[in-house]
């Protein structure tokens, strides 16, 4: 089972990866280049394998869903400063 969770991440980031490039074909609107595939692959494994990690180690239910939660936070938060700069960082998009 812990192995289809892991094969299940990577097909997952692949596959929302897959949205901006086939949006790209259609429109002008979005234009990412290869770091901007680079940096959200690297949120989405990221993030999808610490949350293995998590269910992997953690043991109660409330703590696993606190700390998913938390993972899930970070990065919404962390793409939408890369995407728009809501913190004014040097590495907003915008």
């Amino acid at each position: 089972m812990q192995n289809k969770r892991l094969i299940g991440i990577l097909i997952a980031a692949g596959l929302i990866l897959l949205i901006p490039l086939i949006a790209m074909q259609f429109t002008n609107e979005v234009k990412w280049n290869v770091f901007d595939f680079v940096a959200a692959g690297i949120l989405l494994l990221g993030t999808g394998l610490a949350v293995e990690f998590v269910l992997r180690k953690v043991q109660k239910s409330a703590t696993r869903i606190a700390l998913c939660a938390g993972l899930f936070l970070v990065l919404v938060l962390a793409w939408a400063e890369l995407a728009v700069g809501i913190f004014g960082t040097p590495f907003a998009g915008s």
